[in-house]
């Protein structure tokens, strides 16, 4: 049986935007591109020739310069953060969001967890990020501060980003569901001078206040001059007592709209300072800069996601996950932004697909633990909603499992184009993703991304095809970090990417090149397990253990034990399910005929829950720390750090 599950059809691929983008090319330079695989070559080959021509056929607002690319030194040894990308370039992120359209046109749709909607208009963004950006302006917000917001996923995050952004401050956001803690300890090292929050926000039916832990934050970032709050809760705003605190309707009342002036940049200059997830200590403050995530979502969205004008574009995140970032770029593809800020699984498994349908979303954005959510609850979309709309469905946050994508196709869509897609927080976009023009074939990510040397590495820094290795990039790329915050001799940002392969970035996820030019992630590197010296993926053992309908979820870890490592498993069951000798013994024989028998766990043992990030990730790190008796340093990173407390002297660890 074939592994190709999808074949664009010829309209699909003529009406591409990739297509044009080739054929554009192509005639530039007198050129054929008789395949992807040529492109990107191409693209590797002639860097400075395929960003100039994405910055023009984009229609980036701003000047370009002269040089494309500088000290480019690609000798062996040679760290990529010397490359300097566009040096003479002057931009402003916010402006290319905002590019003109109809006053009418949609520019956010927003959607609450109790059925809320609400719909922004350009005129109605425009004016409130014009007032916003006076307000930020009237408190000192100049150019190189820092403004932060402590927001759900709504239209007013945007507004103050927007806002913040073209005055040429960097802007940073933390979902409302972190602690105090985990908030400080992420804004309390970019000292913010204004802080945007909400008085509360929805969560699988519940109200949970937000003012008290704003304003605790802001206490103790002795930074922060205002506190700006966002009426979200459908009660009604409260009495505000919060000191330094205002009302946004108030802020913008009191001032009138205007044209704004954008403030122009370098193609460096702060954008997002985003953060690490923080579990094995405090959060790393990544900074990114306007140019390079522009060009970078840019091409990931039109030419690997196929956004057009008028698009109408989902992907449920939270403002402390880097695909909140991604989403937004979507603005600069002029299409609309669908925002959703709930459980997705409130108050059923639909919810998202209802969105999608009511909506009439082209691209839907999720990410693969929810796909197997959906399949383990056994829905079956494609039959209750009308997803015609959808051209594009992005999966991201974890491997997505073959099963999984046998799923999508039998059980949501058809005639689809599943973009299974992996990069990060680090570079805010992807090193691997999907492609309109290519088959999708069972388990794979389509292709290396445009414009990315991505490869996998063995050990002496080979590169290696059908084997497991490192991912990395051997070339620079635009949306390479600007650096750490407070990392003036870069040392702790090479350190983080240079030190493994010098010269190269090493991304830290276990991954295999596959024939076909696509890529396999087995896990992150740091959470592969090594038993008798031989390293073993962990998504490996989570696609046979997920696949069996007792379970729900499950984490491996590796013990050290007995001068080596056994791999050792947890599962959480479905509500019935008994963790007997028949399922162990089911899930072993699984392992072992569908991995090897070095996959197979010498324990298996039931949990209630398993720890995860706010972005939903499972935390392996922190439960291996745990069983080892070793503290976690960083436990406010986790979205459930209640559940660590089931992993802590476990008896059957013992033996």
């Amino acid at each position: 049986m074939s592994d190709i599950l999808w074949t664009p059809s010829p309209a699909r691929r003529a009406d591409a935007n990739i297509t044009r983008l080739m054929a554009d090319l192509g005639r530039e330079y007198g050129l054929i591109f008789e395949s992807y695989a040529a492109f990107h070559r191409w693209t590797l080959m002639e860097p400075e020739k395929f960003w100039l021509h994405l910055w023009d056929a984009c229609g980036v607002r701003g000047e370009s310069g002269d040089v494309v690319l500088e000290e480019a030194d690609q000798r062996p040894g040679a760290p990529l953060s010397n490359t300097k990308w566009f040096p003479e370039a002057s931009l402003n992120y916010a402006e290319n969001l905002l590019r003109p359209r109809k006053s009418d046109a949609a520019m956010m749709v927003f959607r609450s967890e109790d059925g809320r909607r609400h719909h922004w208009t350009y005129k109605k963004t425009y004016e409130s990020v014009s007032r916003l950006a006076q307000v930020l302006k009237s408190l000192g917000v100049e150019k190189g501060d820092r403004v932060a917001a402590y927001m759900p996923n709504c239209p007013e995050v945007v507004i103050a980003m927007l806002a913040a952004v073209s005055l040429g401050a960097a802007f940073s956001s933390a979902s409302p569901d972190f602690g105090v803690s985990g908030a400080v300890d992420r804004f309390g090292q970019i000292a913010p001078k204004v802080l945007f929050t909400v008085d509360g926000y929805l969560y699988a039916g519940k109200t949970i206040s937000v003012l008290d832990k704003a304003a605790e934050i802001a206490a103790q970032i002795p930074s922060v001059r205002k506190i700006i709050v966002a009426p979200f809760l459908p009660s009604g705003a409260p009495y505000l007592s919060t000191p330094k605190a205002q009302w946004w309707d108030d802020a913008l009342a009191a001032v009138p709209s205007a044209k704004i002036a954008f403030e122009q940049v370098p193609f460096d200059h702060p954008l997002f300072i985003l953060f690490s997830s923080g579990t094995t200590g405090i959060p790393k403050c990544i900074v990114h800069g306007h140019g390079g995530t522009l060009l970078q979502h840019l091409k990931e969205h039109r030419y690997h996601g196929d956004i057009k004008s008028g698009d109408r574009v989902f992907y449920f995140t939270t403002c402390g996950w880097m695909m909140w970032n991604w989403l937004v770029s979507a603005l600069a593809s002029e299409a609309t932004l669908l925002l959703y800020d709930g459980s997705p699984s409130y108050p059923d498994g639909n919810v998202l697909f209802d969105l999608a349908a009511q909506e009439r979303a082209t691209f839907f954005g999720t990410s693969a633990k929810f796909i197997d959510a959906v399949k383990k609850a056994q829905l079956t979309p494609a039959a209750t909603h009308d997803l015609s709309a959808v051209r594009t469905i992005a999966s991201t946050g974890s491997p997505l499992a073959p099963e999984s994508f046998d799923f999508v196709y039998r059980s949501i869509k058809a005639d689809v184009h599943l973009a299974s897609i992996a990069g990060g927080t680090d570079i805010v976009g992807c090193f691997v993703q999907g492609a309109p023009v290519l088959p999708v074939r069972r388990g794979e990510i389509q292709c290396a991304a445009l414009g990315m040397a991505s490869q996998v590495f063995d050990d002496q820094g080979n590169r290696i095809h059908g084997q497991k290795g490192e991912l990395v990039c051997t070339q620079a790329f635009p949306s390479m970090p600007v650096g750490f915050w407070n990392d003036p001799k870069a040392e702790k940002y090479h350190a983080a990417y240079f030190e493994r392969f010098p010269g190269v970035w090493t991304h830290g996820d276990w991954a295999e090149e596959t024939p076909s030019g696509g890529f396999v992630i087995h896990g992150r590197s740091d959470a592969t397990l090594n038993p008798g010296g031989v390293r073993i993926g962990t998504a490996e053992i989570y696609r046979q253990v997920e696949s069996i309908d007792q379970i729900l979820e499950a984490v491996v870890v590796g013990q050290d034990w007995d001068n080596d490592v056994r791999v050792v498993l947890f599962v959480v069951l479905k509500p019935g399910a008994v963790l007997d000798a028949e399922l162990v013994n089911l899930i072993k024989a699984r392992i072992r005929n569908q991995c090897t028998p070095r996959h197979v766990p010498a324990r298996i043992i039931a949990v209630p829950a398993i720890p995860r990030t706010k972005s939903g990730k499972i935390v392996e790190l922190a439960v291996r720390e745990v069983i080892h008796a070793r503290p976690v340093k960083n436990t406010e990173a986790l979205a459930n750090p209640e559940a660590l407390e089931h992993f802590k002297g476990l008896k059957e660890l013992e033996k």
